[in-house]
């Protein structure tokens, strides 16, 4: 099964970085409030980013690395 990492650019212009087999269904869990704690607070706008991985593992190593990115590293992996 495939697993998605993606970013979520938010309301006040922050990013969040997930897992998920079903990137627009997470999506809509966050907009709803029934995703993660973080975009209670901050209001996800849309997915900025999102790379398909074969295994969890490798999809959560790729979250782990890009969680410890600057903001500014973010962003250039987005625009690329």
């Amino acid at each position: 099964m495939k697993y998605y990492l993606y970013i979520l650019q938010t309301q006040d212009n922050t990013l969040y970085c997930g897992i998920a087999r079903d990137v627009q269904k997470r999506f809509q869990e966050h907009l709803s409030g029934k995703g993660a704690k973080y975009t209670r607070s901050h209001k996800p706008v849309k997915i900025v980013y999102t790379k398909e991985f074969e295994s969890r593992s490798e999809a959560q190593k790729e979250e782990y690395r890009i969680k410890h990115l600057s903001k500014e590293e973010k962003l250039k992996l987005i625009s690329e």
